[in-house]
């Protein structure tokens, strides 16, 4: 699908994308909850979201918190678990071939998500297409359910009462 005369809603990267994004956005709620259970503030929690942006490691990093664990293994265990998007990263600067500062955000959306949108399309165009919208969407929704779970979180009360705290599983 090379060319896109429907308009951009109609390209099937974007579709895909738009759905992975809101999926994979709802998953913060449960980080912003499970994130302020452990002891961090709404801003912390926030902060860790915006700034860290890998669901598994900022979930290994909460649990390690919440089970008493020190800041530095809790960073150890989340650094590990971030490696694979190193892997993404070289595998999507190849496939995407961004330049100057589309190279540095595209470093912070290389996440499970945005990679396997991307390989999933055929076209160059398409690819291109997955990984921005996935990435972008996830990166938004994310964190704007991550901070509505943080602010939710202690009138929740315990995330486990809900199942908040499979839902890093479950996902």
């Amino acid at each position: 699908m090379a060319s896109n005369s429907s308009g951009w809603w109609s390209s099937p990267a974007v579709r895909m994308g738009v759905s992975i994004s809101v999926a994979t956005g709802l998953y913060g709620i449960s980080f912003g909850a499970l994130g302020v259970a452990a002891g961090l503030s709404v801003w912390q929690t926030c902060a860790l979201s915006l700034l860290m942006f890998t669901g598994g490691s900022q979930f290994a990093f909460v649990g390690v918190v919440a089970g008493g664990g020190a800041g530095a293994a809790a960073l150890g265990a989340a650094s590990l678990l971030g490696v694979r998007n190193a892997v993404y990263g070289m595998q999507m600067a190849a496939l995407l071939g961004p330049r100057g500062l589309a190279r540095l955000l595209s470093a912070q959306l290389t996440i499970d998500e945005s990679a396997a949108t991307a390989l999933g399309q055929t076209d160059k165009a398409e690819q291109k297409r997955g990984f921005w919208t996935a990435g972008v969407g996830v990166y938004l929704l994310w964190n704007l359910f991550t901070a509505a779970g943080a602010l939710l979180g202690n009138a929740l009360g315990d995330p486990g009462r809900w199942g908040l705290d499979g839902a890093a599983v479950a996902a």
